[in-house]
């Protein structure tokens, strides 16, 4: 099970921290990622990370402005998001993989979260 947190309404220009916490020990050795939807929009990769944490992956749109990590001992995934823009506007997911490395095609995934509402205002 993977519960996301920290979503809500900010400013452009402001911040917002949202994690993604999982139950299962397994987890917590599989690559995991980020994706987000925006209404009347498909789902779209925003940023991956390989199960030790050495390796990210990003969309072009959030290079330089977010941050994804990991905390195996915790069993929880980040995604820093500094920097919103109102396009940006969406819900946001966080998934396993249960592929030996990450991935942005959902499809890939195997376990999704509830989702986020992360909403920014111009």
């Amino acid at each position: 099970q993977l519960v996301e947190s920290g979503g809500g309404l900010v400013q452009a220009g402001g911040s917002l921290r949202l994690s993604c916490a999982a139950s299962g020990r397994t987890s917590a050795t599989y690559p995991k990622g980020w994706f987000r939807q925006a209404p009347g929009k498909e789902r779209e990769f925003v940023a991956s990370i390989s199960s030790s944490g050495e390796d990210t992956y990003y969309t072009n749109s959030v290079k330089g402005r977010f941050t994804i990590s990991r905390d195996n001992t915790k069993n929880t995934m980040y995604l820093q998001m500094n920097r919103l823009k109102p396009e940006d506007t969406a819900v946001y997911y966080c998934a396993v993989t249960s592929a030996s490395s990450p991935s942005r095609w959902p499809y890939e995934y195997d376990y999704w979260g509830q989702g986020t509402q992360v909403t920014v205002s111009s």
